[in-house]
């Protein structure tokens, strides 16, 4: 009997840094293109922001991701927050986009049925 086929992806959850902001978006990554690089423009483009943006990635509650061997490691559904950089202004900080605000259409996410 045939095993069913694994999944091909991780779903990590992702969030913004922000004392107003609790919730997390999930985001599917190809488990073949798992990088930090990747990691990085996915949350980004789910979450309306630029790379430039983001100081660090954390997984909660307290480990720093820094390379791609680190996002190797990821299971799904782990919560990993993004943190921002301070600006003069902190309008960067004090600015959570919603979602609507900034659509961002994953070609993968539209092909998933529920």
């Amino acid at each position: 009997m045939a095993e069913p086929q694994q999944d091909m992806r991780e779903k990590p959850a992702v969030r913004i840094q922000s004392p107003r902001e609790n919730d997390f978006i999930e985001v599917e990554l190809n488990r073949g293109e798992l990088s930090y690089q990747n990691l990085l423009k996915v949350s980004c483009c789910e979450l309306g922001i630029e790379p430039e943006q983001v100081k660090t990635i954390r997984k909660l509650p307290n480990t720093l991701l820094r390379k791609d061997k680190d996002i190797l490691r990821l299971r799904d559904f782990q919560e990993i927050e993004l943190i921002l950089m301070k600006n003069r202004s902190s309008e960067l900080v004090e600015y959570t986009p919603s979602l609507t605000e900034k659509p961002c259409s994953n070609s993968n996410a539209a092909k998933l049925t529920y």
